[in-house]
């Protein structure tokens, strides 16, 4: 299975590409908590000069996945156990806000998209190395379709978050497949423009993410 890269459709700016290479390896944990991000040898890896790596750095600074000390360098965050708690209270307001959006605003274009990703979801199975990118996939997909950049621009925000805090007790999760299926039912709603059913269906989907993590922590 084939899934697009999650932080963003379209090439955009030398920041914005650099921005979404780089949220895409602190989200996954391919730059682990705690781990020196460092700008130089960054951009020699993507092939970008230091200029748009340090201002996908200061964006990345101010969704909270990397960190600056003043003579000391800039470095993943720590991923804390309390932010979970407070992740999810965002989540559980707005998900479910995205959801019903969605479900009453998506275009026939949107829709089908939609549609495309219950199949790939259908193949979808626990073995799969892209389980998790499928997952963050359906999320970005949902909230464009919710057609509030605002709204859009936050959740990515918090979903980034709520992905990295799941990458890390991933290990120790049973049933990675059977959470990201969850969203078949989900897309379903929204294609069918249930926004009601939509926005009950998200609101299990992240009270049941928190539980799943707190059962393991």
């Amino acid at each position: 299975m084939s899934v697009s890269t999650v932080a963003g459709q379209g090439d955009g700016t030398l920041a914005d590409q650099a921005y979404r290479s780089i949220s895409d390896r602190l989200v996954t944990l391919q730059i682990r908590p705690g781990e020196p991000v460092n700008d130089e040898r960054i951009a020699a890896e993507l092939g970008f000069g230091r200029t748009p790596v340090r201002e996908a750095l200061k964006r990345l600074e101010h969704e909270r996945l990397i960190v600056a000390y003043p003579r000391r360098g800039t470095f993943a965050t720590e991923v804390q156990i309390a932010d979970l708690g407070h992740i999810s209270e965002v989540r559980k307001q707005l998900e479910p806000l995205a959801a019903g959006l969605a479900a009453e605003r998506a275009g026939e274009g949107e829709r089908a998209g939609l549609d495309r990703l219950l199949a790939q979801l259908a193949d979808a199975s626990d073995g799969d190395t892209d389980l998790i990118r499928l997952d963050m996939t359906v999320h970005r997909a949902i909230y464009a379709a919710a057609r509030n950049p605002y709204l859009e621009d936050t959740l990515i925000r918090y979903d980034n978050l709520a992905t990295r805090i799941w990458c890390l007790f991933l290990d120790r999760l049973p049933g990675l497949a059977g959470h990201v299926h969850e969203h078949r039912h989900l897309l379903r709603a929204i294609i069918d423009g249930d926004a009601e059913k939509a926005a009950a269906l998200a609101t299990g989907h992240v009270e049941g993410f928190e539980a799943a993590i707190r059962s393991v922590i």
